[in-house]
């Protein structure tokens, strides 16, 4: 086990609610290759657990995640060989793990969100953040580009011109801006960040779970643009025949709540 002050990504179950936590101390939860690397395998592990309705992703101590740990770049991305490796063998993997994850992914954003911190938030489903929240990719201070693998999640929800304005001028900007641009789901009050997620996760629990992850199947492939397959239309009326689907309907018609089993 790596030592707490190391980084460490914490994931917890309470039920069908997973929690995935970045924690760094002092350092803002700056992200190691380590922590890459265990968030990748914790997204695996969730993938693969049926029971799961909902996960949230937070930061330790009051910040998300102010990007990747710098202190290691002369090592880890000493040459270009080191630099691709860590984009494509460590950055990607992480990020579109938790991009796959069948069930919806919630960012409960507070305090700084930047560099890999968004990139992270950008793969979730829903982004909802205080009022003092930041964020940015301020990497042209640095010296490069953002990995082709990195760009794709804040393409699709800000746009060429929007990203462009984030890369070129590497403004670190507020939640209100983050908004506008598209980044986020909800701003609230930083005191009710919390309360809000969980909110949020229980409206999603509280629905069919079958129905949810086939929304989000569905929509990652209508993204990808192109003529369904007749495979792909059977995935999506797979739910016809679902228990999930008779208890909706059953629940509807005899006023009551349902109560869904993901069957």
């Amino acid at each position: 086990m790596m030592d707490n002050t190391a980084g460490r990504v914490l994931l917890q179950r309470d039920g069908p609610l997973a929690w995935v936590t970045l924690s760094h101390p002092g350092r803002l939860n700056a992200i190691t290759v380590g922590m890459w690397r265990e968030l990748r395998d914790v997204f695996t592990r969730i993938a693969a657990d049926d029971d799961v309705r909902c996960v949230i992703v937070r930061g330790e101590g009051g910040n998300f995640a102010a990007g990747a740990d710098i202190r290691e770049f002369p090592v880890e991305r000493a040459d270009a060989a080191g630099v691709q490796r860590y984009h494509r063998e460590v950055l990607a993997p992480a990020l579109q793990a938790v991009a796959q994850c069948p069930p919806p992914v919630l960012a409960q954003i507070e305090g700084v969100c930047v560099g890999g911190g968004l990139e992270i938030a950008c793969q979730c489903d829903l982004r909802i953040a205080g009022q003092s929240a930041r964020f940015g990719v301020p990497i042209n201070r640095l010296g490069f580009p953002m990995a082709p693998d990195e760009m794709r999640g804040l393409l699709a929800l800000a746009g060429r011109a929007a990203t462009l304005a984030i890369l070129l001028e590497g403004r670190v900007f507020g939640a209100a801006e983050a908004r506008e641009l598209g980044l986020l789901t909800r701003v609230v009050a930083d005191a009710e960040v919390a309360a809000q997620v969980l909110r949020s996760a229980e409206r999603i629990g509280q629905g069919a779970p079958l129905a949810a992850r086939i929304n989000k199947r569905l929509s990652a492939r209508l993204m990808q643009g192109g003529a369904l397959t007749e495979a792909e239309y059977q995935d999506y009326f797979s739910y016809a025949d679902s228990q999930d689907h008779k208890e909706g309907v059953r629940a509807f018609l005899a006023g009551v709540d349902p109560h869904f089993s993901g069957d």
